[in-house]
């Protein structure tokens, strides 16, 4: 059985590293559980991954903000998330940037998942920057979230070569991939208590 370590997973899309993490809950790679996931898309495909394995699937409105949420729905589902006592919130393809409603409410408890190797190409169109950049080494990046654009502290990363003929798909696809593992570890190493924050260095303590 999942251990009692509660999880909140924001959502956008399809939802494949909600699957991941799910995954490693039933596998015992994540000693905790999801216990809500909520979407700023209705239709978004991750609430019914969730739906499906009985677990509480909320939309949430995000208002008329296109890269945000309003400031009032953000408190509001800093509230949903605390009323289901979430001791961890996991970002998964939830394309909108946090503020202090919810950074406040999870200080130093969110974490997000991004397809580079940050600090470089945050935002959008990840792997087509890399491509145009020339780059021979992609990858992903598990970090805290502090309010900005893919930029709080780094938890770790996983690379993936680029290849000669690669697309934008082929290299995401790759880059998924790593992702898919790389979440996942970075999840238990909080339920362990072994990540420690100096600024903007994450250390990861000995077991």
């Amino acid at each position: 059985m999942p251990g009692e370590f509660r999880i909140g997973v924001l959502a956008s899309g399809r939802g494949s590293n909600l699957q991941s993490i799910l995954d490693a809950c039933d596998d015992g790679r994540i000693d905790g559980r999801v216990v809500v996931v909520v979407s700023d898309v209705a239709e978004a495909y991750a609430l019914e991954r969730a739906r499906r394995r009985g677990i509480e699937a909320v939309y949430h409105d995000p208002g008329r903000f296109r890269t945000k949420l309003e400031p009032e729905r953000e408190a509001a589902l800093a509230e949903l998330l605390l009323d289901r006592e979430v001791q961890l919130v996991c970002m998964a393809g939830f394309m909108r940037v946090i503020h202090e409603p919810l950074l406040n409410a999870f200080p130093g408890r969110i974490m997000n998942i991004h397809p580079s190797l940050l600090p470089a190409f945050p935002g959008l169109h990840v792997q087509q920057q890399a491509l145009d950049y020339g780059v021979k080494i992609a990858g992903c990046t598990v970090h805290f979230a502090n309010g900005g654009v893919d930029a709080g502290p780094i938890i770790c990363q996983g690379a993936v070569e680029v290849a000669e003929d690669d697309t934008a798909e082929t290299l995401a696809a790759r880059i998924l991939e790593v992702e898919h593992q790389l979440y996942p570890r970075a999840i238990q190493l909080f339920i362990d208590g072994r990540l420690r924050v100096e600024g903007r260095r994450v250390r990861v303590q000995p077991e």
